[in-house]
């Protein structure tokens, strides 16, 4: 079955979010939305998020999940906006906990924090399948950028998240708290173990030569064309290039406010005794 996509670009983020459904259905699912945040400011918005609600709207699609590959570092997720608006639930992996464990060592989260994902209305076990309408989807684990990575099998398309990037852009960075390129070796393995024709759909796009963005590809094109890890290069000459690499490169612009609000499913942090919410700066911690 070939689920109908409909992929929404953010320029300021290179995420692209999506909307999911079978033809003919009215039953859908939305991966990896955008809340839009002014880091100079502090100040979030909902433009984003109000083109995805318009479109969903527009076609009379009802909203059954609300699905995240994994908790970002370089987007806010609108999810409990899109909830608010369009119902649905908000699913993750169940290994979020562990990140929401790695990160509580760094931010020194409140102490009414949960650390069980309660936080999410859901939480995929490895590889469970689960139904978007009679659209059946299975959720699969690929640990590697962080430890709680999911993609979704839906049809014949798969949604990456972050594991893969376009043949020309390569794969994912594996040095966050918690990442693992060995593990990210593994995972793109069983991506790329789906037949040649499978529609792969990525997170994010960063064009590399001035190209214009894309995010479809397919499993033979990543065999194929990788610069990272097509067919014949080694598990270990990945990690080499893959640790190597993720030492040049800094920290994405987002993650601390980022990390923050989706360990809590796109909820900000409580206001303080004042009515205002804070996100943490947390000095000399990250990588510079």
């Amino acid at each position: 079955m070939s689920p109908v996509v409909q992929a929404f670009f953010d320029t300021e983020t290179g995420t692209v979010s999506y909307v999911i459904h079978e033809a003919g259905a009215v039953d859908c699912a939305i991966i990896d939305s955008v809340l839009d945040y002014d880091p100079k400011s502090g100040h979030t918005s909902t433009t984003s998020a109000d083109k995805i609600i318009q479109f969903v709207q527009a076609q009379g699609l009802h909203v059954e999940w609300i699905l995240e590959t994994h908790v970002h570092a370089d987007h806010l997720s609108a999810a409990p906006y899109l909830k608010q608006h369009l119902g649905g639930r908000i699913a993750i992996g169940r290994m979020v906990t562990k990140v929401q464990r790695v990160f509580d060592e760094i931010f020194n989260l409140e102490d009414s924090f949960k650390f069980d994902g309660s936080q999410f209305d859901y939480l995929f076990d490895e590889d469970e399948v689960f139904h978007i309408g009679k659209l059946q989807a299975q959720a699969l684990y690929v640990p590697g950028h962080t430890p709680a990575d999911m993609a979704y099998h839906i049809g014949d398309a798969i949604f990456v998240g972050d594991t893969l990037f376009m043949p020309d852009a390569g794969t994912a960075r594996c040095d966050f708290p918690g990442g693992d390129a060995h593990s990210m070796y593994r995972s793109v393995q069983k991506i790329l173990g789906f037949p040649d024709q499978t529609r792969l759909f990525m997170c994010h796009d960063y064009p590399p030569n001035g190209r214009a963005p894309a995010w479809e590809t397919t499993v033979a094109q990543q065999r194929t064309k990788n610069i990272h890890i097509r067919t014949g290069i080694s598990a270990d000459e990945f990690v080499a290039m893959r640790t190597v690499r993720d030492k040049t490169l800094g920290m994405p612009t987002l993650i601390l406010p980022a990390i923050q609000v989706n360990i809590r499913a796109g909820n900000l942090p409580p206001a303080d005794n004042n009515g205002i919410r804070y996100l943490k700066i947390p000095l000399n911690t990250l990588p510079g």
